[in-house]
């Protein structure tokens, strides 16, 4: 009985050109704009404004792959604060950094959180330029992960290496 209450269920939100909540939203949230400056500012606060820049670059690109291709959004999240937050995505993220609970607390009177809140709402309405190449992955000078070697970078930015692999 279930099967076809969700059947019809499907059908009615087809019908009437609903989309499936499941499926990745082509919107923003509040949340998805707070969660994503927490993210540019705890991975590239350092790196300056373009460095910031490109971190959003990254999470924007993954957003719309996870637009276009329901694999890619099982692969990074279906919205910009999944994506930000995906496991052993972003480090900030990870149990146990250093700077999580400092990023967590975070208000606007930072100076380099407000730089990083308008970026995030730059990102999310489409008004930031992709300094990356079309970046779906980065990370620093300073670690060579597997999934990196023998990738030619999109772009370097300061200490980050920029990579298209999707």
């Amino acid at each position: 009985m279930m099967n076809i209450i969700t059947a019809i269920y499907m059908w009615f939100l087809s019908f009437f050109g609903i989309e499936n909540s499941s499926e990745p939203q082509k919107t923003y949230t509040n949340k998805d704009i707070d969660i994503l400056a927490r993210t540019i500012w705890g991975e590239a606060r350092g790196e300056g404004a373009i460095g910031m820049q490109a971190v959003a670059n990254v999470v924007m690109n993954r957003y719309q792959l996870a637009i276009s291709n329901p694999a890619y959004a099982k692969q990074f999240g279906s919205t910009i604060a999944e994506i930000c937050q995906k496991p052993w995505q972003f480090s900030v993220w990870n149990k146990g950094n250093p700077n999580l609970n400092k990023m967590l607390l975070l208000t606007p009177s930072d100076r380099s959180f407000r730089q990083a809140l308008d970026i995030a709402r730059k990102a999310v309405t489409g008004e930031l330029t992709d300094v990356t190449n079309g970046a779906d992955h980065y990370r620093t000078a300073y670690v060579n992960p597997r999934w990196s070697r023998g990738k030619k970078p999109t772009k370097i930015i300061k200490s980050h290496l920029f990579f298209k692999l999707a």
